[in-house]
């Protein structure tokens, strides 16, 4: 008997008759729910397979996000599709045997297939979703797979360690089983050497008291150190058993191991849904970090909305886990339409098979209305993750606008200033090569000045885009106020770290750096030496424009160089000049210094005139640069480069760049006007010029680098003849201790050392002293002898018969010392040479005679103390450096040492400020005592030693202080000048 299938596309009917008519099975699917639909269908032929709807070409936008809910349905929705259609080819061919079908009713019937197929496509769409979500819960079970493996590797490296323990225990034990023998042995020969020590106090009455090495003390030493080994080995035994406990309860701590990473995945399932939409929320919204503080209450808004999405998305993964459920039960299913298809070939000549069918689809019924409450279920959880998914999205998107009105007006605080020296050098650029006005790249200026956020957004969105449009871009936004800081022009000959011969480089990156970070416009101008560490400039490039400036009766033409050091915009100058004045492969030194550096200083003159600046301060170096005050006011100030006020600073009195008068001709500078006795006449032979003369003369203000060196310059030795030219302009001069670049002096983030540490834990310091013993060679088996560091030019300046004094007298008190520094001086360094050539092997004594970055940072870090013995020094930053990195100074109280490092046993000094050991007379008698000191404290106390390296730590010797000292120097000299400008 042949069954007929009728159904009905518009609510989702499907009814199945048999010969006479009688309904046998009627399965009802409400169109508006969108459910699973499952037919009995006497058709034996398999489900036709169905392609994706990317594979097959259909867009994947098809499918509307209201139908989400249908993504797990979809196999079984195509499946009983596919059924039903297969049913109507059924019907048909039943029908054409019993009677013929209308044309109308065929027609009816193509426009229902029609739409069933339309139906599956759909389904399809949503099919390849369903498969894409599959793809990230395996990538995710991936992730989650490696971090088991990296939890393995752990308990790997745990047993390793066990083992290694295990080895050092008995490597202890077998010493301290030579350590008994020896100690019997040394119990045999005590009384003997108690009488040979006896006789030796007849003989030389106490001064076997005085010598921090005696017998009696030896073997005092090595009875602490064995007992100090069985305490080890009994902690080592502590040790080993607390692994091994460890072990035992990380082996039976697996099971918990797993139920955790099941517990840890599903959270992280609904974090990194939630962090996809914070990603692209913070790319829109753009450092909300630096806003923390002023948007406080908003975030708790965030935080609310979070604590709603945790929740949602545990709902969601309730929805999974009934999905997965319902996986089940469908699988059920799938086996019970397998029994009903074999119970539908025997039917017909069986009605007990024909009751078990009935039975079957009652089942089937009681089955889809589970699934069917199922999905309502999950709809459910997904509506409501999908609202907290909306509402979080939409609170975000008030917080971006808010963040974005509040962040239109203030400055950007999150970009490094070397993003802004970028582009500031990309303005000046080009108003150089003249593709803007000189007035617009001032007001362009103004805006990297006040870091404003237009001019950082538009140079991020055009970096992608052409020059002009570039420029086009920049010029719609010249709307602005007065920046409310100053503009600062550093003009030198050296700096740190990319031209550094001394102080000088530190200075003028340091201070440039503190006043950068005030809100001030910092430029510096340097020579494009050959010998450069070009390595540490970023974005060096040339600007295509030549300047061209006067020198010896012509005009000679400049390469003008840009690029960023330390976050500074960096001008470098290069001479087109025969003589290649800067190509030498050395920064000083040359027998036409003189020459070298006027030529640069008009040059840096005649580059800020021609690039249209303005600047509030001039601020020049040494003698190099002192050429700039004089050139300024006799040159170029009535050329129009006349917004500055001259700062001057001398580093060092003794090198005052003298030459014959008639060498200022070169530059431009009438030689007799200028070699005038209140001018640039050298005190000392009238027929010559003093450079740092002129800048004392012809700047607005002149400082030095420390109080004490500023008094100590105003006496004849001092000021090497120049203490009369600042008495008369003592107004103007003031000393300004120097600070250090603390970022880069760090030692809790020091790349150049084996272990960073701090002063809170310095364990991290023992361990670079006994890494610098192992890398020189030294001894290692006393960790408690106190190592002397030394790092200096070798100088007679620096008191170079005191540092090979404190050698010698280092090694007699038991110490060990290091010396890292070379001499310009041929005979100082042959000396020294000889001396290392006699340490060469030595257990306590290494002399590295050349200069090394990395080294001189391990020294810093491993040294107890540091010898400093200057007969003069300006300012020293040797000091400041070492007690940065816990190394006690042992410093001449002199210049700017005498104004840093204050004795620890001096009582009119308050106990705060004691940091170190001084003496007054540069010989060394004065040495020894302070050095006898220091190393009697490190020895004899070393809780008290501890707690002065801690202070001396914590002591702030950052350029902050200092700057702040330039910066109200700067504004008074401006105000000073342009209330006499308005008077």
């Amino acid at each position: 008997m042949a069954s007929k299938l009728r159904t009905c596309f518009v609510c989702w009917n499907l009814s199945a008759f048999n010969s006479n008519g009688n309904r046998i099975v009627r399965v009802s699917f409400p169109a508006s729910c969108k459910m699973r639909h499952r037919t009995l269908s006497s058709s034996q032929n398999r489900r036709p397979q169905i392609k994706p709807s990317a594979e097959r070409g259909l867009p994947q936008n098809q499918v509307e996000e209201g139908d989400t809910e249908v993504l797990s349905n979809n196999e079984d929705f195509v499946e009983s599709s596919n059924d039903t259609a297969a049913a109507l080819a059924t019907n048909i061919n039943g029908a054409e045997q019993a009677e013929q079908l209308s044309s109308r009713q065929l027609e009816d019937l193509l426009g229902m297939i029609r739409n069933a197929e339309k139906n599956i496509l759909l389904l399809n769409q949503a099919r390849v979703r369903a498969l894409e979500d599959l793809e990230k819960i395996l990538t995710e079970k991936e992730a989650l797979q490696g971090e088991i493996n990296v939890l393995e590797m752990r308990l790997a490296e745990t047993d390793a360690r066990i083992k290694v323990a295990t080895q050092e225990k008995i490597h202890v034990e077998l010493l301290e089983g030579q350590l008994e023998k020896l100690r019997n042995e040394l119990a045999q020969k005590e009384s003997t050497e108690g009488k040979y020590v006896e006789s030796l106090d007849l003989q030389n009455g106490d001064s076997s008291d005085a010598n921090p090495l005696s017998n009696k003390d030896s073997i005092h030493s090595l009875t602490e150190e064995l007992n100090s080994l069985r305490a080890e080995n009994a902690y080592l035994k502590k040790a080993i058993e607390s692994f091994k406990t460890q072990i035992i309860d990380v082996k039976n701590n697996d099971e918990r191991l797993v139920v955790l990473e099941k517990e840890r995945s599903s959270l992280e399932s609904a974090l990194k849904d939630l962090q996809s939409k914070l990603s692209i929320s913070q790319d829109d919204v753009s450092k909300l970090s630096s806003l923390t503080d002023e948007c406080k209450d908003l975030w708790d808004k965030v935080e609310n909305l979070q604590s709603l999405l945790d929740k949602a998305t545990k709902q969601a993964d309730q929805a999974i886990i009934v999905l997965q459920q319902n996986q089940d039960l469908r699988k059920k299913v799938d086996k019970l339409e397998a029994s009903l298809e074999e119970a539908n070939i025997y039917k017909l000549s069986s009605d007990k098979l024909q009751n078990y069918n009935e039975l079957m689809q009652q089942k089937i019924k009681l089955l889809e209305d589970r699934l069917q409450k199922s999905d309502e279920e999950i709809n459910s959880y997904v509506q409501l993750y999908q609202q907290s998914v909306k509402e979080f999205q939409d609170t975000l998107a008030t917080l971006k606008e808010e963040s974005k009105k509040r962040k239109v007006d203030e400055p950007v605080e999150d970009m490094p200033w070397e993003f802004w020296s970028q582009l500031l050098l990309l303005i000046d650029g080009w108003a150089i090569e003249k593709k803007i006005s000189v007035d617009d790249a001032s007001l362009l200026r103004e805006k990297v000045w006040r870091r404003d956020r237009r001019i950082s957004d538009t140079y991020m969105a055009c970096k992608k885009q052409s020059e002009d449009e570039t420029i086009s871009a920049f010029l719609r936004l010249l709307s602005s106020k007065t920046s409310p800081g100053l503009h600062v022009i550093h003009i030198a000959a050296e700096m740190a770290p990319v031209a550094k011969v001394g102080g000088l480089g530190d200075v003028v990156s340091g201070l440039g750096k503190a006043l950068q970070k005030k809100g001030h416009l910092v430029e510096i101008v340097l020579p494009k030496y050959d010998c450069m560490q070009y390595d540490r400039v970023h974005d060096l490039r040339e600007l295509d424009v030549l300047i061209s400036s006067y020198f010896d009766r012509q005009l000679y033409k400049s390469k003008i160089w840009i690029g960023t050091v330390e976050g500074l915009p960096v001008y470098f100058i290069e001479p087109y000049h025969p003589d290649k004045f800067f190509w030498r492969g050395k920064f000083y030194g040359e027998h036409d210094d003189f020459r070298r550096f006027t030529f640069f200083s008009r040059a840096a003159l005649e580059f800020l005139l021609q690039a249209g600046k303005k600047p509030d301060i001039i601020h020049c170096h040494d003698w190099q640069t002192a050429f700039i005050a004089p050139l300024y006011w006799d040159i170029y100030a009535p050329k129009g480069l006349n917004s500055a006020r001259i700062c001057f600073t001398c580093h060092n009195f003794e090198y005052q760049g003298t030459a014959a008068a008639s060498e200022l001709e070169s530059c431009g500078l009438d030689s007799h006007q200028q070699n005038r006795h209140d001018r640039m006449q050298d005190n000392s032979s009238h027929e010559r010029v003093n450079s740092v003369k002129g800048g004392i003369v012809f700047s607005n203000i002149v400082t030095t680098v420390s109080p004490t060196y500023a008094q100590e310059v105003r006496t004849p030795e001092g000021g090497h003849g120049l203490h009369s030219i600042l008495a008369t302009h003592t107004k103007k001069f003031i000393g300004i201790l120097n600070g250090i670049d603390t970022d880069a002096w760090n030692p809790s983030t020091d790349a150049f050392l084996p272990v960073q540490y701090s002063a809170t834990d310095l364990q991290g310091k023992t361990e670079n002293k006994q890494a610098l013993r192992r890398n020189l060679g030294l001894s290692s088996a006393d960790v408690r002898r106190p190592l002397v560091g030394c790092i200096t030019r070798l100088v007679p300046q620096k008191g170079v018969h005191l540092i090979r004094h404190a050698i010698f007298l280092t090694l007699e008190l038991g110490g060990q010392f290091v010396l890292l520094g070379s001499s310009p001086v041929p005979h100082i360094q042959k000396e020294f040479e000889g001396i290392a050539n006699s340490f060469q092997n030595h257990d306590n004594v290494r002399l590295i005679l050349k200069y090394d970055e990395s080294l001189s940072h391990a020294i810093y870090a491993a040294s107890d103390m540091f010898i400093i013995p200057s007969i003069f020094e300006p300012c020293g930053l040797t000091q400041m450096i070492s007690m940065r990195y816990g190394g006690i100074p042992i410093a001449r109280k002199t210049g700017g040492l005498n104004d840093s490092v204050f004795d620890v046993d001096d009582d009119t000094i308050p106990s705060q400020f004691r940091n170190g050991f001084t003496f007054v007379n540069a010989d060394e008698q004065g040495l020894s005592d302070a050095l006898v000191r220091a190393l009697n404290l490190f020895k004899n106390n070393p809780e008290s030693w501890k707690q002065l390296v801690q202070k001396v730590m914590n002591i702030d010797f950052s350029w902050e202080s200092s700057s702040a000292q330039y910066e109200d120097l700067y504004i008074k000299s401006v105000t000073r000048a342009r209330a006499a400008k308005r008077a």
